[in-house]
């Protein structure tokens, strides 16, 4: 991607986000777009698709800004306006309506590019920052942080994932630990080990602390 056009999409993503507290924030999309960027060096796909996707992926988000699943009208006004040529343009929205997380509806990109975006939105799910993040969403959505008699749902299809309203410690049964095993790449099946261990420590020692272990 030019310097231009880099200056002028992080402008944009940066006034859209500006008082998100929901860990969706300008922050969150730049590491995307950092790690999706590490991932794809080596390999054959098309950096300016990435990037561009990793940068706008969360502009149309529903949680964020209602409307309907998979709307990309921003992220394609932004791209038009900027004279991206309409293929890119395409590539870069199917890749935007097809990363999230549905539970048991969740698609894989058919992109390489969309596979990497993919993979970098869910490595920032997981690990210290995921855990940071999934408690900040959980508090701007008024959520409980665990309610112990509260079982996960760990099988919900769109629907009944988009509906839920679950606990944050839920959370992580429903949806983070369940990312590991769903990661497209090599690189960032690699690098969702250590994040996956992290969750799972951390995990051990939330309940020890609840419990009131010594």
């Amino acid at each position: 991607m030019n310097k231009e056009l880099l200056e002028k999409t992080l402008l944009y993503i940066q006034d859209i986000f500006q008082n998100d507290y929901s860990g969706h924030d300008y922050y969150h999309s730049i590491r995307v777009y950092k790690l999706a960027t590490s991932i794809c060096k080596g390999e054959n796909a098309d950096l300016e698709i990435v990037q561009l996707a990793a940068l706008l992926h969360d502009v149309d988000d529903y949680k964020l800004f209602g409307g309907n699943v998979g709307t990309t009208s921003k992220a394609e006004a932004f791209l038009k306006n900027n004279e991206i040529a309409d293929a890119k343009i395409k590539a870069i929205c199917d890749i935007i309506a097809s990363i999230s997380f549905k539970g048991t509806d969740t698609k894989v990109p058919e992109s390489f590019e969309g596979k990497i975006v993919q993979d970098a939105d869910r490595l920032d799910a997981i690990g210290a920052i995921g855990i940071a993040r999934t408690f900040a969403y959980g508090g701007s959505k008024n959520r409980s942080m665990h309610i112990p008699n509260e079982k996960p749902k760990e099988d919900m299809d769109e629907e009944e994932y988009i509906k839920s309203e679950g606990t944050t410690i839920n959370h992580f049964y429903e949806k983070l630990l369940k990312l590991k095993a769903l990661m497209n790449t090599a690189t960032a099946k690699e690098m969702a080990e250590s994040r996956h261990r992290y969750m799972e420590n951390f995990l051990d020692e939330f309940f020890s602390e609840w419990d009131g272990v010594l």
